[in-house]
């Protein structure tokens, strides 16, 4: 069944077309995903969808007597009104009677008003989904039903608009970027919710898990096309793939055509009959679809960033409290060069000023953190760039440096880096101010990457930045040789990026475990099955004693360990080949090969240590 059509939609603001003549449908039960670049119109485009303002050509059709819920991006809430005032604000009637009964439920003493609004529970069947409004607001974190929305915070009033959506159960929901705000639990749970939800859902997010796991069709809007794919994200990725090496067949058959033409028209007599003026038509027509440039930005960079010594960063026995609440307590770690690190852990358990500490920013409560005196830190945090209005794109980062230092005596401009992410050369002469909310993330990514740092602190890179852009900034880091320390929501994006990970439990604790995201997901479902009703962690299988006649094997947590040591080793080896090379150079100056002495002690070090811990668990493994 047909839930609402789009037909012949156009946007523009001024002289920027966003998109013109899209037309597609939404049918009961799909679940799609929108992809598009940032700046292109996805949030326009859902207003529009959702009646928030009129598409300048073109109309959208809904199905008489369709439920809308629309969660924007900057929700407007009353913020007079309390939370479960918010909650509450409902044409639905069941929604009514459920406010009714947790007023009742507020009031013991009013008998006769509570036996009313019980009564009215079970003649509307309203259990069900009185249960599910509790289930929700307790897995999105809203417990103060009393606290007023201008006293909430950013995410906890995205949170909210999100669980009015979701209680309020439209026929279509439409949600720009649900997993912002959430943390990985949330998001997971989230997941979940959709995947059995039965409804239909048309939505914008840059969670790749998220649409592989939620959605079966994908729409995909470029340089003013759509494009319809059907199943999850990972269909999308190969059906994409193979329509672009069609196109890209299809292009060199143009060109070679478009050639051929070309000598035709070189040499064609003066005299012009009706055949020939059709295939003078015909030839500018071609040469506009052969002359037409596919962006292509991969990224492939051998940045020549400033050495990073052996002291990188060091923390010794560092606490930090907000309030009566341990953050973390006597942590102790020594950042190694061309490390990984993502932060993990529910929202308020301490990630962002666990960077805010690294950077030197914020002092430790006790303990003490040593920076190198080679390190030079670029951090990105949530707060975003403030720049004067009036500046232009390429100003702005040219504020913060002309160039990145490639080897072999090559530079990446400023202007180079801008196209890399994805901002051609009329944009950077745009004003800051005609920037998207992704487009000014994007610029701000852009303006700490100028600087070159050796150690480079994320702080939610990836919030608000389309998947495109999340390809670029991943290729980019790939390529980064520096020290790495990330906090993101995106799992995908942790997979892709961290080797191992701080895990934050908001009691205090930090815990290193070896391996990525999804590792980490694998072990704490495992560690979950093995805890008993009163929440003793049982014997699990891998860690019991092994049974008479078989000998113990590695746990989870030592298969992990295992593989980490072996990427390390082969690093370490990689590196100190690079040292041995390097002292072969009769010209290295006395203080460089001092350094190098001292770097090379240190890898041996550690390659002796680490190759001695996987020589122990490869003996478990093989016994």
């Amino acid at each position: 069944m047909n839930l609402l059509s789009a037909e012949n939609l156009s946007k523009a603001y001024g002289e920027r077309i966003l998109f013109s003549g899209l037309t597609f449908g939404i049918n009961q039960g799909q679940k799609i995903a929108l992809v598009a670049r940032n700046g292109t119109g996805k949030s326009t485009l859902l207003d529009i969808l959702a009646g928030k303002q009129p598409a300048d050509e073109g109309q959208v059709i809904l199905r008489k007597g369709l439920k809308i819920g629309y969660l924007e991006q900057e929700p407007g809430l009353d913020p007079g009104l309390t939370v479960s005032q918010t909650l509450f604000a409902s044409d639905n009637e069941v929604v009514k009677i459920i406010a009714r009964y947790e007023a009742a439920l507020e009031r013991p003493e009013d008998e006769k008003a509570y036996q009313k609004a019980f009564e009215a529970m079970e003649r509307a069947n309203a259990w069900d989904l009185e249960t599910r409004f509790r289930q929700i607001l307790s897995k999105l974190d809203l417990h103060d039903y009393k606290a007023r929305v201008d006293e909430l915070s950013g995410g906890q009033k995205r949170r909210l608009a999100l669980a009015h959506v979701l209680i309020e159960t439209p026929d279509l929901l439409i949600l720009d970027e649900p997993t912002n705000h959430l943390d990985l639990e949330m998001i997971e749970w989230l997941e979940t919710y959709f995947k059995q939800h039965t409804g239909t859902l048309f939505m914008v997010t840059h969670d790749r898990y998220f649409l592989d796991r939620v959605c079966n069709q994908i729409l995909e809007l470029e340089e003013g096309t759509l494009h319809t794919y059907r199943g999850n994200y990972s269909d999308y990725l190969l059906e994409k793939e193979a329509r672009e090496t069609l196109m890209q067949v299809t292009a060199q058959k143009t060109r070679a055509l478009y050639k051929k033409e070309l000598e035709w028209m070189r040499r064609q007599p003066k005299a012009r009959t009706t055949k020939s003026k059709a295939r003078i038509e015909d030839f500018h027509t071609l040469k506009d679809r052969a002359l037409q440039r596919r962006r292509a930005h991969e990224v492939e960079l051998e940045i020549n960033m400033e050495r990073l010594g052996t002291k990188v960063v060091e923390l010794h026995n560092v606490s930090k409290h907000y309030g009566e609440r341990d953050l973390f307590s006597d942590f102790t770690y020594h950042f190694k060069r061309g490390e990984r690190i993502g932060l993990v852990g529910k929202n308020g358990s301490g990630k962002s000023t666990f960077l805010e500490l690294v950077c030197g920013h914020l002092p430790p409560d006790t303990g003490k953190v040593v920076h190198g005196e080679t390190l030079k830190i670029g951090y990105y945090t949530q707060k975003g760039l403030m720049v004067d209005p009036g500046k232009r794109v390429i100003d702005v980062i040219r504020e913060f440096g002309d160039y990145i230092p490639l080897k072999k005596g090559r530079q990446l401009s400023a202007q180079q880096l801008l196209e890399r992410f994805l901002f051609d050369r009329k944009q950077q002469y745009d004003f800051i101010e005609k920037l998207s909310g992704g487009e000014k993330k994007r610029l701000f990514l852009c303006t700490v990457l100028i600087q070159n740092p050796n150690f480079l602190i994320l702080d939610e890179p990836t919030n608000d930045l389309d998947i495109i852009t999340l390809n670029v900034l991943e290729n980019f880091l790939l390529d980064y040789p520096g020290t790495l320390l990330i906090v993101s929501h995106d799992r995908y994006f942790m997979d892709k990026i961290t080797d191992h990970l701080f895990v934050f439990d908001g009691k205090g604790k930090v815990a290193d475990f070896p391996g990525n995201y999804s590792d980490f997901r694998i072990f704490r479902q495992e560690t979950e099955q093995q805890v008993t009703g009163n929440g003793t962690p049982q014997e699990g299988r891998e860690e019991r004693e092994a049974p008479k006649g078989r000998k113990a094997k590695l746990t989870y947590s030592q298969q992990r360990e295992l593989q980490t040591l072996e990427k390390e080793i082969a690093r370490l080896e990689d590196r100190k080949r690079e040292l041995e090379a390097l002292f072969t150079n009769p010209q290295l100056p006395g203080e460089e090969l001092n350094d190098l002495s001292r770097e090379m002690s240190e890898v041996i070090k550690d390659l002796e240590e680490k190759t001695g811990r996987w020589f122990e668990l490869s003996a478990i493994e093989e016994a």
